[in-house]
């Protein structure tokens, strides 16, 4: 087997989940349009026991008013981020995710308004969000690239944070950003191999640092330093005078 038939084999083997995630939504979205399955209760209610079902199911469910439109909105990032997610982040990927799912509906179940809340674009948040902020937490050049890369392309997802279109559970946004970054956070010090691999920028061992103040200039008393100063002063002229002692008895000894 050639090194790029394993690198296929090893990449379709990576997103067997995403894929799987998506082919569960597609299922439940065609029977629920064309054989008159009525879903919508499936999702979020807020705050009522019933309601706590959609914490499982609302991210499997999409309108089924707008035929298409709403689950191809979420399919496609959702298939980019959580590819992103299991290649990049293999260590943590399983229990980010189910993190971010379970969180993101609990969230929204303690604080949304008091309305059916369906899609799987809590999910896509917290996915995008989890990318971005690993990024900031990690602070090396491979997750950086990552989250330049999900700001670039979903940019535009920023303003789905607003609550300003009727029907769209900007909850489900916002709470799944919260739950990205708290993920984010939790597995900010599990590192890939790759990472650890990762080359330093710059050979720390040859920084000097500068600073604007003396490092003592809030830990000592303005005596102290005096004293302090004082006493390096003396220890100098000591030293000098040792030397200079030294040079003389050499001289007559010679």
């Amino acid at each position: 087997m050639s090194l790029l038939q394993k690198d296929i084999k090893s990449f379709l083997w990576s997103v067997r989940f995403p894929v799987f995630i998506l082919i569960v939504l597609w299922l439940i979205h065609v029977y629920n349009l064309y054989f008159g399955g009525n879903l919508g209760y499936w999702g979020i209610y807020p705050r009522e026991l019933d309601g706590l079902k959609g914490i499982v199911l609302a991210p499997l469910v999409h309108n089924s008013k707008d035929s298409f439109q709403h689950i191809i909105s979420n399919s496609v990032p959702l298939i980019f981020l959580s590819s992103m997610l299991v290649i990049f982040y293999k260590r943590v990927a399983y229990p980010s995710f189910f993190i971010i799912y379970f969180l993101t509906g609990f969230t929204v179940w303690m604080f949304g308004r008091p309305v059916y809340h369906i899609g799987a674009s809590g999910v896509v948040y917290g996915l995008l969000s989890f990318v971005f902020w690993s990024g900031i937490f990690r602070k090396n050049l491979r997750s950086i690239i990552l989250a330049l890369i999900v700001t670039l392309v979903f940019n535009g997802y920023f303003l789905g944070l607003i609550p300003d279109k009727e029907g769209v559970s900007w909850e489900s946004h916002l709470f799944g950003a919260f739950a990205g970054i708290f993920t984010a956070f939790l597995f900010k010090s599990v590192l890939e191999k790759e990472e650890l691999d990762e080359e330093p920028w710059y050979d720390e061992s040859e920084e000097v640092k500068a600073y604007f103040f003396p490092r003592d200039t809030f830990e000592l008393t303005k005596s102290e330093r005096i004293y302090l100063r004082q006493m390096e002063e003396l220890k100098k002229r000591q030293q000098a005078q040792d030397s200079e002692g030294t040079q003389q008895w050499t001289s007559d000894f010679s």
